[in-house]
C-alpha cells in the first residue's frame, strides 16, 4: 500500500478466460500478468504503492467478435471480474466490458454493470469492426453512460486496415504503441466532438489514456482553425477541456504532463500505469519526481480519480 496520498491506477488490464481461449493467447510473462486477479497482481501493487486498480479486459475484448458472441462474452468477462473485485474490494474496482456490435445490448450491460456489478463505467476498445463510435448507431451506449453518469474510457486499438496498409506496410512496429495507437484514438476523440455526442449528451464524461494521445498539444491549432471551418454550438476547445479526462498510462514524460496540465487544468489529469504492459514501478517513480506541488500530485494520483469514479 502507498505511503501518502491514495495511489489509483485506472488503466490496468486483465485477460478472461474464455476471450483468452477464443484467441488462442501464448503463454508469456505479460500474459500471465493478464490472467491474474489475485496474488501476483496484488504484490505488484504493493512493490510499487498502488493502493487500487480499476481494471478492464485487455484489447480488443468483445469488439470485434459478431453481435451474439460479444454479447454473451462481455457479460461473461464482467462476472470474471465482478468476482475478483468482490474478493478484493479495498485493491480492485472495475470498467465494463461492452459487446459494442449490438449497441442496445452493450447499454444494456452497461447498466448491469455499473448498478448490479458495482462497476465505475466502461472501457471501449476503439473501432468495432472498422467503425468509430460517433457512428449514430452508438448513440445508446452514450445515452445510458449519461443516465448513469458513468464515464467511458476510449482505449487505442490498431487502426483501420486502410490505414494500416498506407501509412505502416513498410514498418509494421509502428502501427500499433508508437504511432497508430495514437492515430487511432486522437481521431476517435476527435470524431466524438465534431459527430455532435456532446451536444447530444452534455453530461457525458470521456477519459482517454496516454495524457489524452497528444491532443493537449494540438488543441490550441485544432480549435483554431476548426473555428473557421466547421460551425458548433461550442469552441472545439471548449468540448475537450469540459468533456474529457486524461491518464497518465504509458506516457511517463515531465514535458508532456506540463503540457497537459496547462491545457486541461491539473483537475483532469489522473494516475495510469497500463500495466503489466508497463511496470507499476516506472509510472509510480517517475510521478513521485515530476515537478509538481504536494496538492497536485495527491490530486494525480488519486484524488481526480475518486470524485470522478465515485470512489
Amino acid at each position: 500500500m502507498s505511503a501518502g496520498p491514495k495511489v489509483i491506477a485506472l488503466e490496468e488490464h486483465f485477460t478472461s478466460p474464455k476471450l483468452r481461449a477464443l484467441r488462442g493467447e501464448k503463454d508469456s510473462p505479460v500474459q500471465r500478468r493478464l490472467d491474474d486477479l489475485g496474488a501476483l497482481r496484488i504484490a505488484e501493487m504493493d512493490e510499487a504503492g498502488i493502493d487500487l486498480q480499476v481494471i478492464s479486459e485487455n484489447n480488443p475484448a468483445t469488439q470485434n467478435l459478431d453481435a451474439e458472441s460479444a454479447v454473451r462474452l462481455a457479460r461473461e468477462s464482467n462476472d470474471v471480474l465482478y468476482e475478483a473485485v468482490r474478493a478484493h474490494p479495498d485493491r480492485f474496482a472495475g470498467f465494463a466490458t461492452l459487446p459494442t456490435p449490438d449497441p442496445k445490448a452493450a447499454a444494456d450491460e452497461l447498466e448491469r454493470a455499473v448498478v448490479k456489478l458495482g462497476f465505475k463505467g466502461a472501457m471501449i476498445m476503439g473501432l468495432t469492426h472498422g467503425r468509430f463510435m460517433d457512428d449514430k448507431q452508438f448513440r445508446p451506449i452514450f445515452e445510458r453512460a449519461a443516465a448513469l453518469d458513468v464515464p467511458l474510457y476510449i482505449h487505442p486499438t490498431p487502426p483501420h486496415p486502410a490505414v494500416q496498409d498506407a501509412y505502416f506496410k513498410e514498418y509494421p512496429y509502428l502501427a500499433v504503441a508508437p504511432l497508430g495507437f495514437t492515430l487511432e484514438t486522437l481521431t476517435h476523440t476527435f470524431r466524438l466532438i465534431v459527430g455532435g455526442v456532446f451536444d447530444d449528451y452534455p453530461n457525458l464524461k470521456i477519459i482517454v489514456g496516454h495524457l489524452g494521445e497528444t491532443a493537449p498539444f494540438l488543441l490550441w491549432r485544432t480549435n483554431d482553425i476548426l473555428g473557421e471551418r466547421h460551425k458548433m454550438p461550442r469552441a472545439f476547445a471548449d468540448y475537450y477541456r469540459t468533456h474529457f479526462w486524461l491518464t497518465t498510462s504509458g506516457a511517463f514524460s515531465d514535458a508532456a504532463l506540463a503540457c497537459s496540465i496547462a491545457e486541461m487544468g491539473v483537475e483532469r489529469i489522473m494516475f495510469s500505469v497500463d500495466w503489466p504492459f508497463m511496470k507499476n514501478r516506472a509510472g509510480r517513480d517517475w510521478l513521485d519526481a515530476a515537478p509538481l506541488s504536494h496538492h497536485n500530485r495527491a490530486l494525480i494520483f488519486g484524488g481526480n480519480a475518486a470524485k470522478l469514479l465515485k470512489l
